[in-house]
């Protein structure tokens, strides 16, 4: 396995914990409470933690951090068009189902989308209901609604 490092900060809507290996993002997370225990980072996540707190300030509007999914093909399929979303801008979970080639796999899509491992810096907060409500966010929707306010805020 991969040795894995880590990064840490307090952002706006909580504490983000920043993971990589030695090449790659592999998440950035939500956590309750910061470890007790150091641990090490390496350049990949103190550059995101950089970047982030870029975003959060409002200075940031795109990522240039090297990052690799682990999915299955139809999650990487959703995840890469979650990157094609511009900052500021909302899209349905249909419009996702549509960019992967398959109309109907709304449910699908909003399931991959609640499984993104590096929201943020992979915007799943920008993907709407149809009806424009905030449904599911993995971090809570009350996360989501500051992340798109914080976007429009700043474009």
């Amino acid at each position: 396995m991969n040795e894995e490092f880590y990064s840490y900060f307090e952002s706006p809507i909580g504490i983000v914990e920043i993971v990589a290996d030695k090449n790659n993002l592999r998440a950035v997370k939500f956590i309750d409470e910061l470890p007790e225990e150091t641990k090490k980072g390496n350049k990949i996540t103190i550059s995101a933690r950089k970047q982030l707190k870029e975003y959060f300030s409002g200075k940031r509007k795109k990522f240039d951090i090297p990052f690799e999914f682990k999915g299955s093909k139809f999650q990487n399929e959703v995840w890469k068009a979650l990157t094609k979303i511009p900052y500021g801008s909302v899209v349905t979970y249909q419009d996702i189902a549509k960019l992967t080639g398959n109309e109907k796999a709304v449910r699908a899509v909003g399931s991959a989308n609640g499984k993104n491992p590096i929201p943020i810096i992979v915007p799943c907060h920008r993907v709407i209901a149809k009806n424009g409500k905030l449904s599911g966010y993995a971090g809570g929707v009350e996360r989501k609604e500051w992340l798109i306010e914080h976007e429009a805020k700043n474009s």
